[in-house]
């Protein structure tokens, strides 16, 4: 009873690490290049290889029987490229991407009232 509860616990937790990274892929694609040099970050192509390669890292986790998968430490490695961009790529790059409600537009100062 408790290994079937532990299996399904650690495929929800295989899927979200999986959503999370092809989320981050996803936002990466929709930023023009020329934001992230502004926004003084590496390259798009920098980016989109950890977090493409986080993304297949992630997949390639998922247990699906029959089908030989990864290691499962390597889930927390890939996790690892999709929230580094989410965390501190993607607030950054926001600004400079010249699109309404996705944070488009210059940010304001933080700080007090």
């Amino acid at each position: 009873m408790i290994a079937s509860l532990q299996v399904v616990i650690f495929f929800v937790f295989y899927i979200a690490i999986f959503g999370l990274c092809l989320w981050a892929l996803i936002d990466l694609l929709r930023r023009p290049s020329a934001a992230f040099p502004q926004a003084g970050k590496r390259t798009k192509g920098f980016w989109g290889a950890i977090v493409g390669v986080s993304t297949a890292v992630a997949f390639n986790i998922i247990p699906i029987p029959g089908v030989p998968h990864l290691p499962g430490f390597l889930a927390l490695v890939a996790a690892v490229g999709g929230i580094v961009y989410l965390v501190d790529v993607k607030p950054a790059v926001a600004p400079y991407s010249g699109r309404r409600g996705g944070g488009g537009g210059p940010s304001r100062p933080s700080g007090g009232w």
